[in-house]
């Protein structure tokens, strides 16, 4: 089949002029000193593979594969394995789906010619469990790929968990078994169990670094607990607080391990009052902040007021704190009892009792502080003021809602607009809209 010659353009580009310039197109430059032009002919066809390839990395796959038709050469970079290293597969149904899927031909072809070059792959789908499906159906052909980061995002609700767990166990297999270098792998929100963690870690110990998997409900703490005790390289983690354990903390504290830089836990409930949630002891999380003094706690809190009762009850050194809906006066005031690490936190909602001695006590006892944030809360201008005084110019973020300042005797929002600005020393103004 003829290929036909792509005209391509660059800037400063001079249009053609005769029949004799249809293979070629000339670049003029202009000297800033007033020198006559210099003309220079390119055959865009002769371009190193270098070039091509600099090229490619940063056009979009679709403009990508037309411009593998310009000439043979175009073509033979198009399949250089340093442009299949990094792909991300969108699946998704044409009637329910603003995503726009990979064409099922270019599938089968990096299944074919590319699978063994793959090495940072993700999939991308939609609510739909045919999507969820078919990314499964991909990953169980790859059986000659060395991929080092898989990722598993659903754009909408979490497909993947209506996917069966046979099925989603045997795909994942295949990759956890071939790879042998598995450093990075994100699978929120999917069927995931004990028995395909335990082929991770007998296949990739010696390389996983980052492994995120909250809202999986098939791992239990003895799943998570058999990648602690082996793989240790491990930086970043992201569970649920109900397979976060005392034994875990103390196995990710072992003299084996590395630091762990992050870890994340999601404490969600989604039946009110059927919960109750264990609590970790202060000598479990004392041994893991021994073991790694930088490492940042990150909390993530959906629950109910009423079930609050097993946290903060004693001194907890998480770092970054966030609660989606609704806490009460009484566990924010035993944050600032009990949170010294406490570097961010953010509070959807609480009520409409004024939080002024609460926030000031966190000011006082959370020397790290550096960021906050406040939606539908109740603060008196005179304990804002006060609070951001107390924690000055190290405030770098202050994300505050205008309804949440309550005008008093003393401070109104314009008077108050000033003050925090001279505490924190740049312009400050609440926000209509928190930006947390």
């Amino acid at each position: 089949m003829k290929r036909a010659r792509q005209k391509v353009t660059i800037e400063n580009a001079v249009p053609q002029t005769s029949q004799k310039n249809k293979k070629q197109k000339t670049c003029q430059h202009g000297s800033a000193f007033g020198e006559p032009d210099l003309q220079a002919s390119i055959d865009w066809g002769s371009l190193p593979h270098h070039v091509i390839l600099r090229i490619f990395q940063f056009l979009p796959l679709v403009d990508r594969a037309r411009a593998s038709s310009v000439c043979r050469r175009w073509n033979e970079v198009f399949h250089i394995p340093d442009l299949w290293r990094k792909f991300e597969f969108e699946l998704s149904q044409p009637a329910t789906s603003y995503l726009k899927s990979t064409h099922p031909d270019l599938i089968q072809q990096i299944i074919k010619k590319h699978a063994d070059h793959l090495q940072y792959v993700s999939f991308k789908v939609d609510s739909s469990t045919e999507s969820a499906e078919a990314a499964c159906n991909i990953l169980s052909q790859l059986v000659n790929c060395s991929i080092k980061t898989l990722g598993l995002i659903s754009t909408a609700k979490p497909s993947f968990m209506n996917v069966s767990k046979a099925h989603f166990a045997s795909a994942l297999t295949v990759v956890f078994v071939n790879s042998k270098s598995l450093s990075s792998i994100k699978i929120d929100d999917t069927p995931l169990d004990d028995p395909s963690l335990k082929v991770l870690v007998a296949n990739n110990s010696d390389t996983l670094k980052l492994l995120k998997m909250s809202s999986c409900p098939h791992v239990s703490p003895a799943g998570v607990l058999c990648v602690a005790d082996q793989c240790h390289g491990l930086k970043e983690l992201a569970l649920n607080y109900y397979i976060l354990s005392d034994e875990l903390l103390l196995a990710l504290s072992s003299e084996k391990h590395v630091d762990l830089e992050h870890l994340r836990i999601d404490v969600v409930s989604e039946n009110p009052g059927q919960v109750e949630f264990h609590t970790i002891k202060k000598q479990s999380w004392d041994a893991f902040v021994k073991h790694s003094p930088k490492v940042n706690i990150v909390m993530y809190f959906f629950l109910y007021e009423e079930e609050f009762d097993a946290f903060f009850r004693e001194e907890t050194p998480v770092t970054h704190l966030y609660f989606g809906r609704a806490v009460s006066k009484a566990m924010l005031g035993r944050i600032g009892l009990n949170c010294p690490r406490l570097i961010e936190l953010v509070v959807c909602a609480n009520g409409l009792q004024p939080l002024d001695d609460e926030l000031i006590q966190i000011a006082q006892r959370c020397k790290n502080l550096t960021a906050m944030g406040l939606g539908e809360c109740e603060v008196t201008c005179r304990g804002f003021i006060e609070f951001v005084k107390m924690c000055g110019g190290r405030l770098t973020q202050l994300s505050i809602m205008e309804e949440v300042l309550i005008p008093d005797n003393d401070y109104s929002l314009d008077r108050l607009h000033l003050e925090v600005s001279k505490h924190l020393g740049r312009m400050w103004f609440p926000d209509m809209m928190p930006t947390w």
